[in-house]
């Protein structure tokens, strides 16, 4: 079996066939600025371990995952102290300036060795909470689908639209709002071509989803867990741990 790709073996899920290829994209070459603090956050410690780290244990124990392609700066100074730093499932790409460009990178490698019907699940490197439940259910829901999806969760709070200097403008309804989380999952000529658009157009979209709907596509959206939090200020560190613990 190829780096990268794995097939379907799970009971119930004879629908799926074996040799059905996925790939797995990490992006973090990210600063992670709200966080405050010099150290990306994908390098914080989080219940004795990095960020980085909890997140790549919880893609490695699926049965189905063999490797993740994951894009680090070229000058990245914390990889190395990293548990999986020489782990030969962990490929390492160039990052970018931005996310769509290090998923670019890691999509131009992939495709050296996939087709281009193949799938890609691209994973935020601070999302450490993902379960197995989430993931099985993101890849049987999109099986069959031609453009693919993403996992995420419905808005349940009320949603208020503000000035600069804070003050409230509008309520917005939340009906049929959702707040989008990853893994994203897509085609793999589909996303490159999608990526390549976005870029070309000079927009420079947050998540792979935003490329594909640019190039006219429209993703289904898969009701995940609200466990699968993305680190992002230093007050949801407490909740990863409970969630992890």
């Amino acid at each position: 079996m190829a780096p990268g790709l794995f097939a379907f073996g799970l009971n119930g899920a004879d629908s799926m066939t074996r040799d059905t290829r996925y790939w797995v994209v990490v992006p973090a070459a990210g600063v992670g600025r709200r966080m405050g603090g010099e150290m990306p956050k994908q390098y914080l410690r989080l219940s004795g371990k990095r960020i980085l780290d909890h997140t790549l244990t919880g893609l490695f124990r699926h049965p189905l995952i063999n490797a993740v392609y994951l894009a680090l700066s070229e000058d990245d100074p914390h990889w190395e102290a990293c548990d999986y730093a020489n782990d030969p499932r962990v490929i390492r790409t160039p990052g970018g300036k931005e996310r769509c460009y290090s998923v670019l990178n890691a999509l131009y490698r992939i495709a050296d060795s996939a087709q281009q019907d193949d799938w890609v699940l691209v994973h935020d490197a601070a999302r450490p909470c993902l379960s197995e439940t989430d993931l099985n259910r993101l890849i049987e829901n999109l099986l069959n689908h031609p453009t693919g999806g993403l996992l995420g969760v419905p808005v349940s709070d009320t949603l208020k639209r503000v000035s600069e200097n804070g003050a409230i403008e509008a309520t917005i309804s939340r009906e049929r709002l959702w707040r989008a989380f990853t893994p994203q999952m897509f085609r793999l000529g589909l996303l490159i071509h999608s990526l390549e658009d976005a870029i070309g157009q000079g927009r420079v979209v947050t998540d792979e989803a935003s490329a594909m709907e640019i190039s006219g596509y429209r993703p289904l959206m898969i009701e995940g867990e609200a466990r699968n939090i993305k680190i992002t200020r230093p007050e949801d560190l407490m909740l990863a741990k409970f969630y992890l613990g």
